[in-house]
């Protein structure tokens, strides 16, 4: 509502502060209480969410039309009128008794949502504004970019507290509408076509949700998450709706054959990058797959899930060792992340949730404070290319330090994503799956290997280059300390937040908690992980401060020119100092990785549905 730039960082700032202040106060009071039941209920919401949904139906029907992408208009044709009918009839004949609950994941997902996503919302006030400076020629449209932010946050709290699976529906389809919206907030013609994939894509995947709702209202009675997963754990069969709940996960996590939205939405500007890899849209879809992993373990729909999962963090992976596009890197890496987190809930074992979760909450962190310091290079040297980023560290040393901690966080011991990572490992081991040990074996090489490169630009030092991040907006500054602190911080206080928040909810998913997650955390190993850390965070203290180092000229394997630049090679020529990686395109290019990826990941869907549509369970 308000044009005046002051007045939105005020809103904005307040608004963030007071939805991370509530999400922690949630999560201190639910996190370890079990499942807690919302006996909620209101026939007027009921039917102000059955208007809603008719009126984004139309939006999306009109906006196919409009744009000639007349499939989105076919499908919203299919699922709107679909789900009308059903909570006409049938949904009036079940009685939902609790329509809200909160157990220890969605406690973890509220503080992700609510912590993460409102500090991309700060940091969104002085990007914007450079990104508005960079387009002075368009409209300025960032009103509508703030609220699109604050209902996505609003859409996903619903997500992960609704227990009547029509509510969830809801909330599942406003954050497919508001990333339609932030992928095309440009309006270029890039933005436009990969908007509508996005909605495309996501629009199959809530057309399984809504074939999910109906199949397990008519074979059971039920509507509400929590009964589901009872009679799942029960031995009912309630297999077919769960495969098609999996399916619409699989489409939201971005996972092969439907991952090309996401790559799609590097497009947008940075913010919504950040929002839709770190703490909204994707984790929406790793959050039910982990939901429903006490039901897929041990059956075809968490067969599916499995190989889908470890495929994707393999191929992904592979596909990311090619690109030299610093968003590119990072969206092929989430992909992969997301499908190793996936690949965890198909096994549905205790110890594969325990390592999904923690691999949620590092990746979350971590992946967010990548992007953020992406956008913030970008502005500043013109590009977000990784061969551009020679000489970053002394052209923007603090940023290069706070991307160096977001990348060691992604790989390096003793950093939380790769403990997270050796448990998923033990997991896949434990399922006596000889596919998924070979894709988290291969997967992770190849991700040391392109997280490497990217390193070794960020702490190589270029000679003669003038500082320019004096210009980075405070608010930039503050959302990125506060993320790199809280990498680092997550990493100290992993045990504790095992101990009181994820296993406890292992233990009201399963019953109980297995003694390889008891190993992962022994005393021992904890011990020499924190002693790493502080060694890590101790290393660069010599740097600072007076010192008699003697500084030598750079060695060049030339005679050095003198400016640290160039040297004499050996053909008596002068030489200019390049740095250049390696990509491999010809072996890993992302055009070979997506065909294997879509090849064996349609085939093992079309196949989990066929045999559990033929009656096959087991």
């Amino acid at each position: 509502m308000f044009k005046n730039e002051r007045v939105r960082g005020f809103i904005v700032k307040i608004s963030a502060a007071i939805i991370a202040i509530a999400s922690i106060f949630v999560a201190a009071n639910y996190i370890d209480s079990g499942t807690v039941l919302f006996d909620f209920e209101s026939v007027i919401i009921d039917y102000l969410m059955l208007i809603t949904e008719v009126c984004l139906g139309i939006v999306i029907f009109y906006l196919g039309i409009k744009y000639k992408k007349y499939l989105v208009s076919i499908l919203a044709l299919i699922q709107t009128p679909l789900m009308v009918w059903f909570e006409l009839t049938k949904a009036h004949d079940i009685h939902v008794s609790n329509y809200l609950y909160i157990d220890g994941l969605s406690s973890i997902m509220v503080l992700i949502i609510g912590i993460i996503g409102s500090l991309i919302t700060v940091y969104a006030i002085g990007y914007m504004q450079d990104f508005q400076k960079h387009h002075e020629n368009e409209p300025d449209r960032r009103p509508w970019f703030f609220f699109l932010m604050f209902v996505f946050l609003s859409a996903m709290f619903g997500i992960v507290t609704s227990n009547s699976l029509v509510w969830m529906f809801f909330f599942w389809e406003i954050t497919t509408l508001c990333s339609f919206f932030l992928i095309g907030y440009t309006k270029t013609d890039e933005a436009i076509k990969n908007s509508f994939l996005q909605l495309v894509l996501n629009l199959v995947g809530g057309l399984a949700f809504v074939l999910a709702i109906i199949s397990v209202a008519f074979d059971h009675n039920i509507l509400e998450f929590n009964s589901l997963l009872a009679l799942g754990t029960a031995g009912v069969n309630v297999l077919l709706p769960v495969a098609l709940l999996a399916l619409a996960g699989i489409v939201k996590a971005a996972q092969m054959p439907f991952h090309s939205w996401l790559l799609g939405a590097m497009v947008a500007p940075t913010p919504t990058s950040a929002l839709l890899h770190s703490s909204t849209m994707v984790k929406a879809g790793v959050f039910v797959i982990l939901k429903l992993s006490p039901v897929l373990h041990g059956n075809i729909a968490g067969e599916m899930v499995m190989i889908v999962g470890g495929v994707t963090f393999l191929l992904a992976s592979m596909a990311a060792i090619s690109q030299s596009n610093a968003k590119r890197v990072l969206a092929y890496s989430t992909i992969a992340n997301l499908g190793l987190i996936v690949a965890c809930g198909g096994i549905g074992t205790d110890a594969a949730v325990w390592a999904g979760i923690m691999l949620l909450i590092f990746h979350a962190i971590t992946k967010s404070l990548l992007f953020l310091c992406v956008g913030t290079a970008e502005h500043h040297i013109g590009s977000r290319d990784i061969e551009d980023m020679d000489g970053l560290f002394s052209k923007m040393p603090k940023l290069a330090m706070l991307m160096i901690i977001g990348v060691a966080g992604m790989f390096l011991a003793p950093f939380g994503m790769l403990v997270s990572k050796w448990e998923a490992m033990t997991a896949f081991v434990d399922s006596g799956s000889i596919i998924l040990i070979i894709c988290i074996c291969f997967g992770s090489a190849v991700t040391a290997f392109y997280w490497t490169k990217w390193l070794g630009k960020l702490v190589a030092i270029v000679a003669g280059n003038e500082n320019i991040e004096k210009s980075v907006h405070k608010e930039e500054w503050f959302v990125l300390g506060l993320l790199a602190a809280l990498v680092i911080v997550t990493c100290l206080t992993f045990p504790l937040i095992s101990d009181y928040a994820v296993i406890p909810y292992l233990e009201g998913a399963f019953g109980s908690v297995s003694g390889s997650i008891v190993v992962a955390l022994q005393s021992g190993n904890i011990y020499i992980l924190l002693a790493m850390l502080a060694l890590i965070l101790l290393l660069p203290l010599p740097f600072f401060g007076k010192t008699k180092r003697k500084i030598v000229p750079t060695y060049m394997c030339g005679v050095n020119s003198g400016d640290d630049l160039s040297f004499q090679g050996a053909m008596n020529c002068n030489t200019q100092l390049s740095l250049r990686n390696w990509y491999m395109e010809d072996w890993f290019g992302e055009a070979r990785m997506n065909k294997f990826g879509l090849v064996i990941t349609i085939l093992a869907i079309a196949c989990a549905f066929v045999l559990i549509l033929g009656g096959v369970t087991l």
